[in-house]
């Protein structure tokens, strides 16, 4: 594992977005964040670190007349091996929790339990949420479509705990890959540990998956390692497009839908990001030492 620091002005995206990290370890077969597209000028396992990211954020956060949510996690995993070492998105949670902003924290990792302090702090100030993807309800399937990341068993263990702790979540179910996991078996556990943990949400954008450019090439590799014959079957279906889509999807959406729908669970994309873009100030109650 490598890691390189780079200069930046700013942390936040106009959108409010943050990544303190660039490039990822977990080594998800599928990783759309290895396109061109996104123009990474180092190899994706040499992990960009944005020197004094919690310091630049702090000062954007005190100069702000709004509070806001705060996302981080949708490009590049902020609970990355490195981070045990840094310690840097830590770091800005504390900053997040210490002017009192919310927060909308994306991963695929139980390291998150580590923070779950500063979670529940950001939680009964404002509001967190905890996002977790899942996309392979067997274990043994998972270890080689997501090789370095907590298995599946190990992220609904996660959000029972953020469950227990009162923080709300949500699970992007994403993506599901075209003649490997887009099973009704796969999607019939992980809809069951969704209710089991008491998610809000669900993002699903359909059954498939998207490969481009860069993404595709290593897709691909890991396809001929894995699964002889496999790439081949992928273009015969697919060619050279973007979307890919199970053949399955029609079957299992209707089955997703109805099952968010029996349990009361957000499914609706709209409706959930309304969710997660929503900012929500708590009061706090004084005490008679309060100033």
């Amino acid at each position: 594992m490598t890691a390189h620091y780079a200069d930046y002005k700013t942390i936040l995206s106009p959108k409010n977005g943050m990544n303190v990290y660039r490039g990822c370890t977990h080594g998800c077969i599928y990783c759309d964040s290895r396109s061109v597209c996104y123009q990474m000028k180092h190899d994706f396992e040499d992990i960009e670190v944005k020197r004094d990211a919690p310091r630049i954020l702090e000062a954007q956060l005190r100069s702000r007349r709004r509070r806001c949510m705060i996302g981080t996690g949708a490009m590049c995993d902020p609970y990355i091996p490195l981070e045990e070492e840094l310690r840097v998105t830590r770091q800005c949670l504390e900053v997040i929790e210490k002017y009192r902003f919310g927060l909308a924290i994306q991963t695929k990792s139980d390291r998150i339990l580590r923070d779950l302090d500063l979670l529940t702090a950001i939680n009964e100030k404002a509001k967190c949420v905890v996002q977790l993807t899942l996309t392979t309800y067997d274990q043994d399937l998972c270890r080689v479509i997501e090789p370095n990341v907590t298995t599946t068993a190990g992220r609904f263990a996660a959000l029972e705990r953020m469950r227990e702790a009162g923080i709300p979540t949500v699970v992007w179910l994403s993506p599901i890959l075209p003649f490997i996991n887009d099973t009704d078996e796969n999607l019939r556990g992980i809809l069951d540990y969704c209710v089991r943990a008491g998610v809000r949400g669900i993002v699903c954008f359909g059954f498939g998956v998207t490969l481009r450019e860069g993404d595709r090439e290593y897709f691909y590799r890991k396809l001929d390692e894995h699964f002889p014959g496999m790439k081949q079957r992928y273009i015969s279906a697919f060619g050279g497009s973007y979307e890919c889509p199970s053949p399955n999807d029609t079957r299992l959406r209707a089955y997703y839908e109805e099952v968010c729908r029996g349990h009361g669970i957000m499914y609706y994309h709209e409706e959930i990001f309304a969710y997660l873009r929503a900012f929500e100030e708590k009061a706090t109650q004084l005490t008679l030492f309060d100033d």
